[in-house]
């Protein structure tokens, strides 16, 4: 593969081959996620910030010099990456900070950050000769993939906890995917999507054990330095489940410090619903993250629903590193967010999403952002995967449509209300 030096266990530090055909590290087992190492001189060569400007391609691919692929491998037609990240001053004012800015994931092909990893898993998949991709999910991973397979072709079979929204349910049937709802919890449907991939041979997409995941969630950050002129925000605000997407910000920052196109990272703070908060839990009494065991997670927010986040190492170390930290938001302020994020930014985000914006406002209540400091909120997905926590955050704030009958003395007598 273009670039790679090889992989290392994030565990024990054991390394592997680029060629390594594998998942996991293998003194490990599944516990053992893999890091990619990148050949930074060979990338350097082949990428500059030079380079980058000039490229006529807006989507993820534009990084691939960075990214696990091979030089003639072929990417999925749909257009991943090249999201808009806004300034959002309404908000910055209403925070008292110096700067907000707003990365739109909503805006993604199947309206979630996870068409970043699944196109990156699709390509992998493709490369290995694989005939049959799978996940499990929440849902938005779930519909990634779905949609990504569509667009080649790619046959795949998703697990997803039976209580997952309608929305995102009725995207995988509609990509044509083969549906499994489990009975039970998202840790329940990983575990059987895990035993069913070994059985049957399937390409295994999971977050938390593919290492190409981060890889393909990594290109978020990278698109957030590029958008800010390569400048580093004070701090970055992501919201957290199994912990792969904050592991792929982290990676962001290490990538660029390694190319010496950043000199120091931000600080990134993960945030968790009140419900389902393993992480903030490990982060606040210094338990070990590899040998805590899973909680009982339950909350409004379901892409970041999880027992146990199967990416922890990497997403606890995402913190650490950059003196971050691990924030709690209860899910009235998780819906809260979600009307104050969209009228002030215009950027309408699933609970999972406007969590990032409540763990922002959590952290300038506690004095962890300063009035001088800039910060950037990753909106993970499109307040449309779940409409009905929409209409009970909208419901919550007051706001309700005005019925009429269908004449101007009607409408002038419910304005005047």
């Amino acid at each position: 593969m273009n670039n790679v030096a090889g992989f290392t266990c994030v565990i024990c530090g054991r390394t592997y081959p680029p060629d390594f055909g594998g998942y996991v590290c293998q003194d490990h087992g599944s516990e053992g996620i893999l890091d990619v190492a990148y050949d930074y001189d060979a990338v350097a060569t082949d990428m500059t910030k030079e380079s980058l400007a000039a490229d006529p391609d807006t989507t993820m691919w534009r990084y691939r010099a960075l990214m696990p692929l091979s030089p003639d491998s072929e990417v999925p037609p749909l257009t991943v990456g090249g999201t808009p990240m806004y300034d959002a001053p309404t908000l910055a004012g209403d925070l008292g900070i110096a700067r907000v800015w707003v990365k739109d994931e909503g805006r993604e092909p199947t309206a979630s950050l996870k068409d970043r990893a699944s196109a990156m898993a699709v390509v992998n998949a493709q490369e290995r000769g694989a005939e049959i991709i799978t996940t499990a999910s929440t849902g938005n991973a779930a519909a990634a993939l779905a949609g990504l397979s569509a667009s080649v072709g790619f046959e795949n079979v998703i697990f997803v906890p039976a209580s997952a929204p309608q929305a995102k349910i009725a995207q995988l049937l509609a990509y044509g995917s083969r549906v499994v709802l489990v009975n039970g919890t998202y840790g329940d449907a990983f575990d059987l999507c895990m035993a069913a991939a070994d059985e049957y041979g399937w390409y295994n997409r999971n977050t938390g054990y593919n290492p190409f995941m981060t890889e393909g969630k990594k290109t978020a950050g990278l698109e957030i330095f590029e958008a800010l002129g390569w400048e580093v925000p004070d701090a970055i605000f992501v919201s957290v489940g199994d912990g792969s997407i904050i592991g792929g910000v982290h990676k962001s920052v290490k990538d660029l410090l390694a190319l010496g196109w950043i000199d120091h990272a931000p600080r990134i703070y993960g945030i968790q619903a009140e419900g389902s908060d393993y992480l903030v839990q490990a982060f606040e009494s210094g338990e070990e993250v590899i040998t805590k065991p899973p909680i009982s997670a339950d909350t409004v927010a379901d892409s970041i629903s999880a027992d146990l986040p199967r990416d922890r190492v990497k997403a606890m170390a995402a913190v650490v590193d950059t003196e971050g930290a691990y924030l709690r938001v209860s899910d009235d302020a998780i819906l809260a967010a979600i009307p104050v994020l969209a009228r002030g930014s215009g950027v309408f985000a699933e609970p999972a999403g406007a969590a990032a914006y409540a763990g922002l406002v959590e952290a300038v209540e506690l004095g962890l952002v300063g009035p001088d400091e800039t910060a950037v909120v990753l909106a993970t997905g499109s307040g449309l995967k779940d409409v009905a926590s929409a209409m009970t955050a909208v419901t919550a704030a007051g706001t309700e449509p005005m019925r009429v009958d269908p004449n101007l003395e009607a409408l002038k007598t419910e304005l005047a209300r």
